[in-house]
């Protein structure tokens, strides 16, 4: 699962489309969909104009590049993108989940006090028992960083996050 940490995608996006589908989308259709992936118009633009892919990993290569040539701008308009929602972590249930959430509301307040974005970690690989757990201690590590360093594990982050999203998005459908 990729998360932003609370929530889902804030704009609907097309899940299972298929690599053909998305390949033969429209270039208004394809930058939508891309945009529901990463919220950086340039980076949209990229990975839609090497259309057609022949496969899924050239396509997660083209974004994994798009990604790393982001501008600070550009990145700071993919994170301002990401949803802050306030529905709890799947999987957070149980003693203890109230007072969890109170602190992960406090980490992501001071987070974004301090880096002035939110907070972006990807959780693919994760069971739901553990989601809350690897956001409390992601977002603690994190917060000792500095500013640079910070900005360079947020951009790796919504990498890792735009790949999955990629990848649910290109994935055959139903």
């Amino acid at each position: 699962m990729s998360s932003r940490v609370r929530g889902t995608l804030p704009r609907p996006r097309a899940e299972g489309i298929g690599l053909a589908r998305f390949n033969a989308l429209t270039r208004e259709d394809a930058l939508a969909s891309l945009l529901s992936c990463c919220g950086s118009r340039r980076w949209a633009e990229r990975v839609a104009e090497h259309r057609p892919y022949p496969d899924p990993e050239s396509l997660l290569a083209a974004s994994d590049e798009a990604c790393y040539d982001l501008t600070a701008a550009e990145l700071d308009e993919a994170l301002a993108e990401e949803s802050l929602s306030s529905q709890p972590l799947v999987g957070a249930r149980g003693p203890g989940t109230l007072a969890a959430h109170t602190a992960l509301r406090a980490a992501h307040a001071e987070y974004e006090r301090r880096f002035r974005h939110v907070f972006v970690i990807c959780l693919d690989g994760y069971r739901d028992e553990e989601l809350l757990d690897q956001v409390l201690s992601g977002i603690r590590t994190r917060l000792g960083n500095e500013p640079d360093e910070e900005r360079a594990v947020a951009a790796d982050e919504l990498r890792r996050l735009t790949r999955g999203r990629l990848t649910r998005l290109t994935a055959s459908g139903p």
